[in-house]
């Protein structure tokens, strides 16, 4: 996918990404603690069927279970010599899944970690494990690029720095924000859009944290700043911890699409949903939006 047809894309039309990915699978029977990219790996069955219900619902993109596939995520789980086999594993159940019915995005993600001062982290460690993940997403043939659920501004620089280094392919750039619109790792929402666009993103935005009911007020701030589309990826709401430490969380597919819309209505251009959220969600935010 070149920048060009991302921009027609998102000039058309408000865009439909998927929904969790993460939660469903451990519906489906992903234990807790492992290896998310590991477990897909041995289960594509699984990945693939909610892929295509994201699909049949109306998803245009879909992102790629690639998520933590970073060499500093997986030596995690003892899995850092496996960047390359299981990032092109998972692009190629992603895509044979879907087929040509959707975009496929390669998708990256915070270590975790803080970089220097606040840790130990260095811009060059994060770097070469971005560049290793990216370059192996790219000669898997993915449609595009997201940074997603980032905890701070520096750390998604060193994620498009090492995008850029690879491919001239769209990179959409999501942050985890809090509700008053600040990152963990240092920023805020408005200073994500003016430094990530500046930058060449082709997107920036948001996702997880909170449910699209308090989220207005940020997208709106980071509209005023835009010269890219807005992403806006939020929760099913709020989670409330059962005594077996399940997630569940409060808002129905009937709020979250009422919600989202009024986020498509404050300035997002490509929205989609986070943790908690089904083929259901999608499909209702997608009603409501035609």
């Amino acid at each position: 996918m070149k920048k060009q047809e991302f921009k027609a894309l998102t000039d058309s039309r408000v865009v439909l990404l998927d929904g969790a990915t993460g939660s469903n699978l451990r519906k489906a029977g992903m234990p807790v603690g492992i290896s998310s990219e590991e477990w897909v790996g041995k289960h594509p069955h699984v990945l693939q069927e909610l892929q295509k219900a994201y699909v049949e619902a109306g998803s245009d993109i879909v992102y790629a279970p690639t998520f933590a596939a970073n060499r500093i995520s997986l030596q995690n789980f003892g899995l850092s010599a496996q960047v390359i086999e299981l990032n092109t594993q998972l692009v190629k159940i992603a895509k044979d899944g879907v087929g040509s019915q959707a975009w496929v995005a390669g998708d990256l993600t915070t270590t975790g970690q803080p970089m220097e001062p606040n840790g130990t982290l260095t811009y060059e460690e994060l770097y070469q494990a971005y560049r290793e993940q990216i370059k192996a997403l790219v000669d898997s043939g993915i449609d595009l690029l997201v940074a997603e659920t980032m905890l701070g501004v520096e750390e998604t620089i060193v994620a498009l720095d090492a995008a850029q280094s690879v491919c001239d392919l769209p990179v959409m750039c999501s942050l985890s924000l809090e509700a008053d619109g600040t990152a963990r790792f240092g920023g805020n929402a408005v200073e994500a859009v003016i430094t990530l666009q500046e930058m060449g993103a082709s997107a920036v935005g948001l996702n997880c944290s909170v449910g699209p009911d308090q989220l207005e007020s940020v997208i709106a701030n980071m509209k005023q700043v835009a010269k890219v589309p807005i992403l806006a990826k939020p929760n099913a709401g709020m989670p409330q911890i059962t005594d077996q430490g399940e997630a569940v969380y409060d808002m129905t597919p009937e709020h979250f699409a009422y919600y989202t819309k009024k986020l498509v209505e404050a300035g997002a251009g490509l929205v989609g949903g986070c943790c908690g959220t089904t083929p259901e969600y999608i499909r209702r935010l997608a009603e409501v939006l035609r």
